[in-house]
Order: C-alpha cells, then structure tokens, then sequence
C-alpha cells in the first residue's frame, strides 16, 4: 500500500481548479444547496452557505428548521432561505424530504449535515434524498449525516464517486464501528477502507487531515494549527467544499484544496490573531486571496 503524498504546492499546481470564465452569470458558476442546522444550533448552516459564496458558488440555497429560516435569510441576504418542518427534538423532520427533493434539482452540489445532531433523523434523509443519483450532482456528507453512512454503502457507490463524507475521528468511529483509539492509532486505514468501501472521497479531519478518494489515493495535510479545532470550523470546510464541487471541480480535487484553504486560513489568523481565539467565521475572509494566491 503506497504511502501518503503530501498535499501541497505541488499537487495544488498539477491539480488546479476549474478556471471561471469572466462572462459567466451566476447560474453558470455552480448553485450550492446546504441542508441542515437545528434550533440549537440555528447559526451553523450560515458558516456553510458563506464559505461556499468565498469559495466561488455563484448561487446558494439554506434549508433549515422553519423557526430559524427566517433569521438565517436576514443574516445571509445573498442566499436564499428554505424553511423546513421541525420535528419534537428541533430538527429537520422526514417531512422536508419532498421541499428538499425539488431544491436539489435546482443545484450542483447539495450539503447535508452541517448543525444537525440527530444521527437516527439524518439516516431517514440520507436513504431518501440520495437514491436517485444524478451525473451532474455532486454532495457532501457532514456532522449527523455521516454516522448512518456505512448503512447505506450500495446506496452511496451508485454517485459514482461524486461523494464526499467529511468525519473527524469521534465521527469516523460512528461510521466504522472502531473506536476512536484505533481510528487514531492508524488513521491511514480508517481512511482509505471508508473511501474504498462507499465508493466516496473522505477527509478525515485532525491535527493532519487525510484524504482518501475511492481510487486508493491518499493525501496528508499537515495541518493549519490547533486553532482550527473551535466551534463551527468543520462547518466552514464544507461549505467551502461544496463551493468548489458547484463549480465543477472533482470530489478529490474540491476536497483537497477545501482543506488546504481551510487549513491555510487558520495559518493566516493564528499568525494575525494568535495561535488559538479566532473564530470560525473569521476563516470566511481568508478564502477568496488564498485561491488566487495558492502559494503562501
């Protein structure tokens, strides 16, 4: 089993990203649909649906709990807002699955997971918004959404690898079944097996974040400093994720440079800030300067 290449200028350089022609509208530069939050954690899918307008999405889309639809909407005003049924814990009810079936079809790349917490509700969207897999559609997989996946292994290989699951180890643990010592003690494995079984790209977040692609690659980032381990950061990485799959860059190559923007803007505020206080949102700014200037 080859070793882990590293994820650097080298590889940013011979796998760059779609170039955007300048006469293009914003239909043209990729529609982002992001499918989560809950009452109490209203806010999370906000970091998405920005960080996925930094990374280039000309359009985005925010469905959420209705209680919270509304006020998202006010805090992202270029994007619209989709309210969606709640259930009794606060979450994104079964009942959204027809509102989110005829979103879907109006986008690139669809997110689902970021803010959610219910593991149980978040298999019931999984298993009914991805049975129906379409060439053009890219989706990312997060927080709640990735612990039922191994589940629905046949389910996720039919997207063809256009997938994308986004774990940190407490996560990748839910998923396999191994317990979090183990996914540490050799994260390599955790990852590759995961990408190879369900036929998807994973990134698995730590200190050095993997990623593994269903066609036995993987990458090792060296990491953009503890101070990415705070509130809302893994919620950052998908939407910028998501950015750049709506602009049609491939699930590995989308992957890897999200975590090396991710990564580098955390480098960027710890050198400004401090080492760890920044914020999650504070990440949002950094994005776009750090795609035109991919060497630091």
């Amino acid at each position: 089993m080859s070793e882990a290449l590293p994820l650097d200028e080298a590889w940013l350089a011979a796998h760059p990203l779609p170039v955007t022609d300048p006469g293009i509208d914003k239909n043209g530069r990729g529609r982002v649909l992001a499918a989560g939050g809950a009452m109490h954690v209203p806010g999370a899918l906000r970091l998405t649906g920005e960080a996925a307008f930094r990374a280039g999405a000309g359009k985005v889309q925010l469905a959420t709990v209705e209680p919270a639809a509304l006020l998202l909407g006010m805090h992202v005003p270029e994007a619209a807002a989709i309210p969606l049924p709640m259930d009794a814990g606060g979450e994104i009810a079964v009942a959204a699955v027809p509102l989110l079936r005829e979103a879907i079809e109006r986008c690139d790349a669809f997110v689902l997971g970021p803010g959610m917490g219910d593991a149980a509700g978040a298999a019931e969207l999984v298993e009914a918004l991805l049975d129906t897999p379409r060439a053009d559609l890219a989706i990312l997989l997060d927080a709640a959404a990735i612990a039922c996946a191994d589940r629905f292994r046949e389910l996720l290989c039919r997207h063809d690898g256009r997938l994308v699951l986004t774990p940190h180890h407490g996560e990748m643990a839910k998923l396999t079944g191994l317990d979090a010592d183990a996914i540490a003690a050799d994260p390599d494995r955790a990852a590759r097996d995961v990408a190879e079984r369900c036929g998807t790209v994973v990134a698995l977040k730590s200190g050095r974040t993997l990623i593994a692609g269903p066609d036995g690659t993987l990458l090792r980032y060296a990491g953009g400093g503890v101070g990415l381990a705070t509130g809302g950061s893994g919620d950052v990485l998908a939407g910028v994720i998501a950015g750049l799959l709506a602009r049609g860059a491939s699930a590995l190559v989308a992957t890897a440079w999200g975590v090396w923007l991710h990564g580098e803007a955390g480098r960027r505020l710890a050198g400004r800030i401090g080492t760890t206080g920044f914020l999650a949102r504070e990440l949002l700014a950094e994005i776009p300067g750090l795609m035109d200037r991919p060497a630091p």
